[in-house]
C-alpha cells in the first residue's frame, strides 16, 4: 500500500521520476554549461530550453510505451522488427548505447575524482582506483539505487547553491528571456551545443527511463498516464532549470574556466562552504552517474538483446564500461576537454536512437489510438529528430573537412 500511495501522489510521481534530471546532471551538465557560460554568455541559453523540452517529450513517449504494452523501448523494437533484420537493428541499437555509456562513464570517473581531488588533495590515480572499485562492488552486489539517490539530492543542493550565485550575475530578465529562446550558433560553438544537447538528452536514459515504469493499473502500483506526464514534466524542468543557472554561474569566469575557479567563485560569493559543497557536489553527481551509465547499458542488453540480468554477460557489458572510465582516470587526461567532447558525441548518436522512437510511438498496432502520438507531438518530436540530426551531422562534416 506505501508503494501505491507514493506513485499516485503528484509529489510520489515527481520524486520517481527525478532519478532522470539526476542522471543528466552529472559532470557533463556541470562543465558543459559553465563553460557556455564562460566562453559564450548567454548565447547557447537557448539550447537548454530546446534540450530541456526534448527531453520531456522523448521520456514521456517512451514511458507512454510500457505503460500501453507493458513491454519497455527496447522490447517493443525487437518485436516490431522480427528476424535477421530485427536483430541487426537491435544490436546496431545496442551498440550504439554502449558506445555512448563508455563515451559518458569517461566523464563521470573524470568529474568524480577532480571533486574528490578539490576536497582532499590526494593523487588523483589513488582516487581513481578507489573511486573504481567502490563502484564495480556496489553494482556487484545490486546496492546502488539508494545511495545514487542520496547523492542526487546532494546534487540538487549544490544546484540551490549556485540559484543563489546566479542572482549575484549581471543579467536582466529581458535579456535572460530572450536568451532562452532566440537561437544563436557563435563561431567555434557547434561542439558545445551537441555537448549541451547530449548531456540533457542522455539516449541512455529513453531506454533507461523506460524499463523503470511502474506497470499494471493503480491498485497493483502501476502508473496512469496523467501520473507519469506530471512527474516528468516536474522533474525535468528542475533538472532543466539547474543547468540555466549553471550556465548563469559560469558568467563570472569569463574565458578561464576550471573547476578550481568555479570552487573559488562560490567560495567569493557564499562562503568557505559553498566551495566545498562545489567540490562534493562534483564528486557525487560524477559518482552517482558513474553506477547509473554501466547499469544503463546491461539494461539496454537486457531490453534489447535479452540477455538475463546478473548473467555473466551482463556484469561483463557494465563492467567494460567502468573499466573504460577507469582508463581515463588513470592515464590522468585533462578532464574538461573530454567531458565536453563524450558529450558532443553523445549528442551525434542521439538522433539514430530517437528514430526508432518516433516510429515505435506511431505504431497504432501496438499502442492503439489513445496513447500514439498526436499531430502536436509529433511536430515536437520531429523536431528534436531533425535539430539534432541537424547539428549531429554539421558536427561530422566539420571534422571530416578538418581532417
Amino acid at each position: 500500500m506505501p508503494k501505491v500511495l507514493s506513485l499516485r501522489s503528484g509529489l510520489g510521481s515527481v520524486l520517481f521520476w527525478s532519478v532522470i534530471s539526476a542522471a543528466f546532471i552529472g559532470p557533463g551538465s556541470v562543465t558543459a554549461c559553465a563553460i557556455a557560460g564562460s566562453t559564450y554568455g548567454l548565447r547557447l541559453l537557448w539550447v537548454l530550453t530546446f534540450a530541456t523540452l526534448g527531453t520531456v517529450w522523448l521520456q514521456e513517449a517512451a514511458a507512454r510505451i510500457t505503460i500501453a504494452t507493458g513491454n519497455d523501448l527496447g522490447q517493443i523494437i525487437v518485436k516490431t522488427y522480427a528476424g535477421p533484420r530485427g536483430r541487426r537493428i537491435a544490436w546496431a541499437l545496442f551498440l550504439a548505447i554502449f558506445l555512448g555509456c563508455a563515451a559518458y562513464q569517461a566523464g563521470n570517473i573524470l568529474g568524480a575524482v577532480s571533486g574528490l581531488a578539490l576536497l582532499t588533495g590526494l593523487p588523483i590515480p589513488l582516487l581513481t582506483i578507489l573511486v573504481g572499485l567502490v563502484c564495480i562492488a556496489l553494482l556487484w552486489v545490486g546496492s546502488t539505487q539508494g545511495l545514487a539517490n542520496m547523492l542526487g539530492l546532494v546534487v540538487f543542493a549544490m544546484g540551490g547553491a549556485f540559484l543563489y550565485v546566479a542572482f549575484g550575475t549581471p543579467v536582466t530578465l529581458a535579456r535572460l528571456a530572450s536568451a532562452l529562446v532566440v537561437p544563436a550558433v557563435p563561431s567555434g560553438s557547434l561542439l558545445l551545443i551537441n555537448g549541451l544537447i547530449g548531456t540533457t538528452i542522455v539516449p541512455y536514459n529513453l531506454f533507461f527511463g523506460s524499463s523503470i515504469v511502474p506497470t499494471g493499473d493503480s491498485a497493483s502500483g502501476g502508473q496512469s498516464l496523467g501520473e507519469m506526464k506530471l512527474g516528468i514534466w516536474v522533474a525535468v524542468v528542475l533538472g532543466g532549470i539547474i543547468s540555466v543557472v549553471l550556465l548563469l554561474a559560469g558568467l563570472l569566469i569569463p574565458n578561464d574556466f576550471s573547476y578550481a575557479h568555479m570552487a573559488q567563485v562560490m567560495t567569493n560569493r557564499i562562503g568557505p562552504w559553498a566551495g566545498s559543497l562545489f567540490a562534493f557536489g562534483l564528486f557525487a553527481a560524477g559518482f552517482a552517474s558513474s553506477l547509473t551509465a554501466p547499469l544503463a547499458a546491461a539494461v539496454t542488453a537486457q531490453s534489447l538483446l535479452g540477455i538475463r540480468k546478473n548473467s555473466p554477460s551482463y556484469r561483463a557489458i557494465w563492467l567494460i564500461v567502468m573499466t573504460t572510465g577507469l582508463v581515463f582516470g588513470l592515464l590522468n587526461v585533462t578532464p574538461i576537454p573530454v567531458i565536453v567532447a563524450v558529450q558532443a558525441i553523445n549528442g551525434i548518436l542521439l538522433p539514430f536512437v530517437t528514430v526508432f522512437l518516433f516510429l515505435a510511438v506511431n505504431n497504432r498496432t501496438l499502442l492503439g489510438d489513445k496513447y500514439c502520438n498526436t499531430l502536436w507531438q509529433n511536430i515536437a518530436m520531429g523536431t528534436v529528430v531533425l535539430v539534432t540530426a541537424v547539428f549531429g551531422l554539421w558536427n561530422i562534416w566539420l571534422a571530416i573537412q578538418a581532417a
